[in-house]
């Protein structure tokens, strides 16, 4: 059973996301790299408002939403706040601990590095798709569990957008060789 409250906030909700491990049928590891985004801020997905291809977002928390990045690679979202206010959390890295082979024949011959220091990594690696869209991380195919110690955290600006760049709303775990970028 996990005890993250997936109504709080974005940045409250990605940075408690450091150190869970996330799996996917079975498959995954250790969240070390999160971004967080909420509807009020230009580089959200919702910021000009609800459309089929975000509507996930103005869900449930614990929802997933996802979306194709550059039309090349999905990336896995975790909805926050209320049912109606869209806010997410990006997952930007794990660190691969169970189904690695699977990882690596998904993904090609990579190091462990570079299994999932990405988003889209995330996605190919455990082989998100559309199809999860709409779904919730709470319940099976996915499985959550809680560190039993906080992580030592760090936090940043976010990467890879152009509006909104200045919020320190990147979260990740101190000191890890697994994030896809460093802080």
């Amino acid at each position: 059973m996990i005890s993250i409250n997936f109504a709080d906030s974005a940045p409250a909700v990605a940075k408690r996301l450091i150190g869970v491990v996330l799996l996917y049928r079975g498959v995954g590891g250790v969240i070390v790299e999160t971004e967080a985004y909420d509807e009020s801020e230009a580089a959200s997905h919702a910021y000009r408002g609800a459309t089929l291809r975000n509507a996930p977002l103005y869900g449930a928390p614990g929802g997933v939403y996802v979306y194709r990045a550059y039309g090349l690679h999905w990336c896995l979202n975790i909805v926050c706040r209320e049912v109606g206010h869209a806010a997410g959390v990006l997952l930007r890295a794990i660190e691969p601990t169970t189904g690695i082979a699977v990882m690596r024949r998904r993904r090609g011959r990579y190091t462990l590095r570079d299994l999932c220091s990405g988003p889209g990594k995330i996605g190919q690696a455990l082989a998100i798709s559309d199809a999860v869209n709409g779904s919730s991380v709470l319940t099976p195919p996915f499985a959550l569990s809680e560190p039993t110690a906080r992580p030592p955290i760090v936090r940043a600006t976010r990467i890879g957008i152009s509006q909104a760049r200045e919020r320190r709303w990147r979260f990740g775990l101190r000191g890890t060789p697994f994030a896809s970028r460093p802080f």
